[in-house]
C-alpha cells in the first residue's frame, strides 16, 4: 500500500467540478496545473507543487472542445513525468473519440486508436475509463486500463423512482448488452429498437423489438449527441404504444440544437451523468437531468492508489 500523503489529484479545464467532488471524496486538495494560453492559441502550464515519487491522478474528459482538452491532457502528463512523478493515472470520465474504433470505410483512421498512442506516449501509466463507446478500446493500451461503468448510478436513481411496468429498450443491436444488464438490475422487460444509420449523425428507425405496448419505456444508452437517434427511436416507441419514454446515458456529449430538439420532443425524461459537464442550455431544461459519478471515481482511485480491487466497482 502506498503513503496517502503520495495521492496527488490534478485537473484541466474539461471538467473542474467533477474533479472538485471527488477531491472532497478523497479529501485531498486539487493541485495547480497553472494553464494558460497565449496569443496564438498555445497552451502553457506550470505545475505549482512538487510531485516527485508522487502517485498522480489527472482527471480529465477529453469532451468539447475536443482536441484542446486532450492537449491539456497530454502536457500535463508531460509536465508531471518530466518532474519526475512515481506514476501518473488518466482518469477519463469520457474518451474522445471513442467512436472512431474500427476502420469501417476505406483511408479511415481509427482514431481512438491514436488517441491511445498519444496518451502513452505522453507519459501515462494507466488508465481510469468511464463507459467507454466500445469495450474493445482497452485493447489499444499496452498499459492497465480500468473501466467503470456508471451503471450502479443510475440503476439507484431508477430503483428509487420505482416506475410501474417498466420496458427497459436498447436504441439499437450495439447496446443490447448494455440495456440487458440494466433491464436485469431493474427485473423488467428488455425491447430493442431496430434502426439503419444512413450516415454519421442520422438514424432511420426501421421497427421495434419486443412488447412495448402500454409500457413505461426506458431508453438506456452510453452516450447521446445529436439527439436525433433518441427523439427517433421515442417516436417509435409511442407509435408501438408505449405509455411514455424516458432516457438515460451516461455521457451528455448534446452537440449542436441536441437541448432545444430533446425540449421538442415526446420524452419525458432524459437523465446524465456528470462525466462531462453540462451546457448552460442543457442545465436550465425542465426535462434533462445531471447524476454525479464523483464517489464512484473517487473510490476507483482510492483503490488503484492503496493497490487494492477496483473489481467490486464493476458491473
Amino acid at each position: 500500500m502506498k503513503n496517502r500523503e503520495s495521492l496527488q489529484l490534478f485537473s484541466g479545464n474539461a471538467n473542474p467540478e467533477l474533479a472538485r467532488e471527488i477531491a472532497e471524496h478523497l479529501e485531498k486538495p486539487l493541485g495547480d496545473p497553472a494553464i494558460r494560453q497565449f496569443a496564438d492559441g498555445e497552451i502553457h502550464l506550470q505545475i505549482q507543487e512538487n510531485v516527485r515519487g508522487a502517485d498522480v491522478f489527472i482527471i480529465q474528459p477529453t469532451c468539447t472542445p475536443v482536441d484542446r482538452h486532450l492537449m491539456e491532457l497530454l502536457l500535463m502528463m508531460d509536465a508531471l513525468k518530466r518532474a519526475s512523478a512515481e506514476r501518473i493515472t488518466a482518469v477519463l470520465p469520457y474518451y474522445g473519440y471513442a467512436r472512431q474504433d474500427r476502420k469501417d470505410k476505406p483511408r479511415v483512421p481509427i482514431s481512438a486508436r491514436v488517441v491511445a498512442a498519444l496518451l502513452e506516449t505522453a507519459g501515462a501509466d494507466r488508465v481510469l475509463a468511464l463507459d467507454l463507446h466500445a469495450a474493445q478500446i482497452q485493447g489499444f493500451f499496452d498499459i492497465p486500463v480500468d473501466h467503470l461503468f456508471a451503471t450502479p448510478v443510475l440503476i439507484e436513481h431508477f430503483k428509487a423512482l420505482n416506475v410501474p411496468d417498466l420496458t427497459v429498450v436498447s436504441p439499437d443491436a450495439g447496446g443490447v448488452e448494455r440495456a440487458r444488464a440494466f433491464a436485469k438490475r431493474l427485473n423488467s422487460p428488455l425491447a430493442i429498437i431496430d434502426k439503419r444509420r444512413e450516415e454519421a449523425n442520422v438514424a432511420e428507425v426501421m421497427n421495434v423489438v419486443g412488447n412495448v405496448a402500454g409500457r413505461n419505456c426506458l431508453i438506456v444508452d452510453d452516450l447521446i449527441d445529436t439527439g436525433g437517434t433518441l427523439v427517433k427511436g421515442a417516436e417509435a416507441l409511442l407509435a408501438k404504444g408505449a405509455a411514455s419514454v424516458s432516457a438515460c446515458a451516461t455521457h451528455a456529449v448534446l452537440s449542436g440544437s441536441s437541448v432545444n430538439r430533446i425540449e421538442a420532443s415526446c420524452l419525458k425524461e432524459v437523465v446524465f451523468t456528470n462525466s462531462i459537464p453540462l451546457s448552460q442550455e442543457a442545465r436550465k431544461s425542465c426535462r434533462i437531468k445531471s447524476l454525479s459519478v464523483a464517489k464512484l471515481l473517487a473510490e476507483a482511485i482510492r483503490s488503484i492508489h492503496d493497490e487494492t480491487s477496483v473489481s467490486v466497482l464493476f458491473i
